[in-house]
């Protein structure tokens, strides 16, 4: 999306004193009551960096500020240049990550890194444009527009999600926020607002106010410096705000996480695809074993899950018969290892005696929910040499590794860590 400077002929809700005001009563509450201590803020210095402004916009998203900080400051301290993270190795980037969830980002991330040094090669600098920012993979309008403002103190407009809840309210906008009609008029608005000369400040002043005041339930109205005017307040209608189609009950997926260790007791670690869940992390041999609609009785379905110990390998074998699904639930590495255990008959059992030790791992994800069931096998020698030997055919990324070392020295999905705890 264009952002432009002003906006004169666009119909909004509020009046034009209103509108005029926003913007100063907002930085006059954000001098007094705003956050400027976070690590990657830059509104107080005049030497902006943007790359720590990229870094941090590209971590906040769908992520609270108190789960970042962390994640940011090791980030920094390993890869305190856009040249250092995109000389790093993937595996590295992939452990400095990890936990931190939505792992595509992780991914754009590191591309981005490498095309934000070759425009530096070329350019001498970072990209000066909003459309040069919006060309770097995994930067949309609102990531672009907060790199131009914070991290170049240039002119840059805002409309993430903090933002969108706070402007819903205020002018009370009807629509579903996850139409495009509604996406327009929410831009319309925010530049409409946003000043001209100080668009980092404001920039960063609307995500407190999304973030502190303006909150997703019980805002603290009384405090905001909006509240006069807000006609989601004055309705006493704030948390009707923003309006959202109602989300479909997700579905369920239920799969085994198999343990399976070496005569040395070390385990066998997968390479994850590029793309698709947990790209790129490593993960334990996942084995699909069914799926349940949204409106299924999950806890029967757990259940019958748990109580199918005797089952050769707690796999539904004829899973092999639909190939489609067969396809798309396991990747190459887990089919050889799925067709190896069938071959060789080999049955993985319970980690423990205990129901309830044993109970599946509950990871949700986007769009459905991942019940990971822990099941545990131990191999001789021979058996190691032949799987190993069938792996690197396939030109399989694995390894064979104690649960200490895969968690020090691989990126590993929280689930994993999870089950391994």
């Amino acid at each position: 999306m264009t952002q432009s400077t002003a906006i004169p002929d666009a119909p909004f809700s509020q009046p034009t004193d209103a509108l005029d005001s926003f913007a100063p009563r907002l930085l006059n509450w954000f001098a007094e009551n705003g956050r400027h201590d976070l690590p990657w803020q830059q509104h107080q210095t005049d030497t902006p960096n943007p790359y720590i402004v990229w870094l941090s916009e590209v971590m906040l998203q769908q992520t609270q500020v108190t789960t970042v900080l962390p994640y940011f400051a090791r980030f920094m301290d390993t890869f305190p240049t856009v040249q250092d993270l995109a000389a790093a190795e993937w595996d590295l980037v992939a452990e400095h990550w990890a936990g931190l969830g939505y792992y595509a980002r992780a991914r754009n991330l590191h591309k981005g890194a490498k095309q934000l040094a070759e425009i530096i090669d070329e350019t001498g600098d970072f990209p000066q444009t909003l459309a040069g920012w919006e060309a770097i993979s995994g930067v949309g309008p609102s990531t672009a527009g907060a790199i131009m403002a914070m991290g170049l103190h240039k002119y840059g407009v805002i409309c993430d999600g903090n933002v969108k809840r706070v402007l819903t309210r205020w002018a009370a906008i009807e629509g579903d926020i996850t139409k495009s009609a509604t996406t327009k008029t929410l831009w319309a608005l925010a530049e409409r607002l946003t000043p001209v000369d100080d668009s980092g400040r404001f920039a960063q002043a609307m995500m407190d106010m999304g973030a502190t005041l303006c909150t997703r339930s019980k805002p603290a109205c009384l405090l905001c410096p909006l509240q006069a005017d807000c006609l989601a307040h004055a309705e006493g209608r704030e948390t009707d705000y923003p309006v959202k189609a109602k989300k479909q009950p997700k579905p369920s997926k239920f799969s085994d996480a198999l343990i399976i260790k070496d005569t040395d007791g070390k385990i066998l670690w997968l390479q994850r695809p590029d793309s698709g869940i947990w790209g790129g992390l490593w993960s334990l041999p996942l084995q699909f074993v069914e799926k349940v609609d949204g409106k299924a009785n999950t806890k029967a379905t757990v259940k019958k899950t748990l109580a199918s110990d005797d089952k050769p390998s707690n796999i539904a074998n004829d899973v092999r018969s639909n190939e489609k699904v067969y396809e798309t639930e396991f990747t190459t590495a887990e089919q050889i290892i799925h067709e190896w255990l069938i071959k060789n008959e080999l049955v993985t059992e319970s980690v423990s005696k205990s129901l309830l030790d044993d109970a599946p791992i509950k990871h949700s994800l986007t769009h459905f929910h991942w019940y990971l069931t822990p099941r545990k096998l131990a191999i001789e020698a021979t058996q190691i040499t032949e799987l190993n030997k069938n792996l690197a055919a396939a030109e399989i990324d694995f390894k064979w590794l104690t649960e200490q070392t895969a968690k020090d020295s691989l990126g590993l999905p929280r689930a994993m860590i999870k089950i391994l705890e």
